[in-house]
């Protein structure tokens, strides 16, 4: 399992969210393309960048300075964030970005993201699920930067596009996000078992190297980890190395 360290830009900056509230950030870094770099020496193979102003706004509003890591950094680059034309994922590939992440526009637009599945082929989309539990168990999807609810399970979204060759997503328990509560195994078994042909990728309330290694066991395909490792709890060098030997 990889590990993907996060950035997440808010006005230029590195920052976290709690719950994905965009007035509860904190800001970690005002060089984003040195965090990259530091990530980079740490071995990592992967970076999770996400556009915020882009999640909540709708638009993309950092892909100059999303570009400027892509080209500068020499990791695999997957990035997420306000992405609703097709334009910018032409921009994004063309700067050096190897996946691009859709979130809201898959839920609202799914014939328009199956048709970017077929052009730019399915290792190059990744589908953002964001979800919030509700009181009976079942995954709700969310868009807009998680402010909004589709009022579509996780199930529905999924059963959606499952003729249009989808390869990866990405499954981000908001509830978790930030909270440093350790990674929903429970639902990441689920996604595993109706859809077992699925690269998944974790995300949200992953708190140290531990949280990372049960996932491992699940053989996901990789985990986001942004709060832990700007507060110290996990060390990037540290989890390449572990994870190398688990699964």
């Amino acid at each position: 399992m990889e590990i993907f360290p996060a950035i997440d830009l808010q006005n230029g900056q590195c920052v976290r969210l709690a719950q994905g509230n965009f007035n509860a950030a904190t800001i970690y870094s005002d060089d984003p393309i040195l965090q990259a770099q530091e990530f980079n020496y740490a071995g990592a193979n992967w970076l999770h960048v996400v556009d915020l102003d882009g999640a909540r706004d709708g638009e993309s509003r950092q892909m100059g300075l999303i570009a400027q890591i892509a080209a500068k950094v020499p990791l695999k680059v997957q990035v997420g964030g306000g992405i609703r034309q097709q334009q910018d994922i032409d921009y994004l590939l063309a700067a050096g970005a190897t996946r691009a992440v859709i979130g809201s526009l898959a839920v609202k637009n799914p014939a328009l993201v199956k048709e970017w599945l077929r052009h730019f082929g399915p290792e190059r989309i990744v589908l953002a699920c964001d979800v919030k539990m509700d009181a009976k168990g079942t995954p709700e999807v969310l868009t807009h930067g998680w402010q909004t609810g589709s009022h579509q399970s996780l199930w529905e979204f999924l059963e959606i596009y499952s003729d249009s060759g989808l390869q990866t997503i990405l499954c981000t328990d908001v509830g978790r996000d930030g909270m440093l509560t350790g990674g929903n195994a429970t639902l990441y078994q689920a996604i595993q078992h109706r859809y077992p042909t699925l690269d998944i990728l974790a995300s949200g309330g992953i708190s140290g190297v531990d949280d990372l290694l049960v996932l491992a066991k699940l053989r996901l395909a990789g985990a986001i980890v942004g709060k832990a490792i700007y507060e110290g709890r996990i060390n990037v060098a540290d989890a390449v190395e572990k994870l190398k030997h688990a699964g």
